[in-house]
């Protein structure tokens, strides 16, 4: 069955009502530009090459191509935060990140603390992102206060990993002085445990995610559960985690459940992008993910493309929306 992860609690303004049509008939776009000033070329950032962002970002940027005659082309990156700081310096056009940074750029802190993000927009929700504490059988860490003194990675710099470790170390009572923190990529991370480098990493990704099936190859690994309570404590201080499991089945050698918790994938664009383009962009996301070959397609639906927006919508997006009857305010 079909999980639904946040609810849909959005706070558009009235700048995100439909642009009207130019006097040459073509439709304007959040910045007021049209459909002429769109690139030649897209380009699509994802993450590490090994998580899951990727490989899915390879088959979108494929839809993307056919549905609109542009070019796109998926590139490897650092993830979330710094994804939205290209995004917002006209790097690139488009974007994986997680709902919980996007929130972040938006409001001004953690990663973006005095440098609020105003012109990249939302396109839509794709997949939960679960937060994965991966260590080996053998660690001696069995909860996240054994963590304490030990040499962890929380993910690369500018990456929404590193938010989610800040969160949960807090709520058990831990910071990152507590620990000897690592910042490296998802590749880097599992290197690091199969070396003996590092005790345990931080990995958050669409599961299963590669380098961890990567890491069972050579390695027994073990995944850290969070208490009930502490699930709960950290969905009341950030309401855009919800409580997820890792399945038995997930990894070779993972023998139980495993409790914890996960954030949202999502789109985003620049904002000068037009209109019509962003709307065939949209459209190109939620119409062809039953055809896609990545276990993480068949949770990009339609009827949850909003969960975890709590942020402005690309006008582009809002009409396709609208389209399908699903209200964006």
């Amino acid at each position: 069955m079909k999980k639904r992860f946040f609810p849909v609690t959005l706070a558009l303004s009235a700048t995100l009502a439909l642009s009207a049509c130019g006097e040459d008939g073509s439709n304007t776009g959040a910045s007021g530009n049209d459909a002429s000033s769109d690139p030649d070329f897209l380009s699509l950032l994802t993450g590490g090459t090994s998580g899951t962002y990727y490989p899915l970002g390879g088959e979108l940027a494929t839809n993307i191509t056919a549905e609109t005659g542009i070019s796109t082309d998926a590139q490897s990156s650092n993830a979330s935060a710094e994804n939205i700081a290209q995004l917002s310096s006209g790097d690139a056009e488009l974007a994986f990140t997680q709902t919980d940074v996007m929130s972040n750029a938006v409001d001004g802190v953690n990663s973006f603390e005095g440098d609020a993000v105003d012109n990249v927009l939302a396109i839509g929700s794709l997949y939960p992102e679960t937060i994965q504490i991966v260590t080996t059988a053998g660690a001696g860490i069995e909860t996240v206060e054994d963590l304490e003194g030990k040499t962890v990675s929380v993910g690369a710099p500018g990456s929404g990993t590193y938010v989610n470790a800040e969160q949960i170390l807090k709520v058990y009572g831990l910071s990152m002085d507590d620990i000897n923190e690592q910042h490296l990529s998802f590749d880097e991370s599992t290197s690091g445990i199969q070396d003996g480098n590092i005790d345990a990493a931080f990995i958050t990704a669409g599961t299963p995610t590669g380098a961890v099936s990567g890491l069972t190859a050579t390695n027994d690994i073990s995944l850290v559960s969070l208490s009930e309570e502490k699930v709960n404590e950290l969905i009341e201080m950030y309401p855009y985690y919800a409580s997820d499991v890792v399945e038995a089945d997930v990894y070779e050698g993972l023998d139980q459940d495993v409790q914890t918790v996960a954030v949202l994938a999502m789109i985003a664009a620049n904002d000068s992008l037009s209109e019509d383009l962003v709307y065939n962009i949209t459209k190109a996301i939620y119409e062809n993910a039953e055809n896609m070959a990545h276990d993480k397609a068949q949770f990009i639906q339609l009827e949850n493309a909003l969960d975890g927006i709590g942020f402005d919508v690309h006008p582009g997006a809002q009409r396709y929306y609208e389209e399908q009857d699903i209200s964006v305010d």
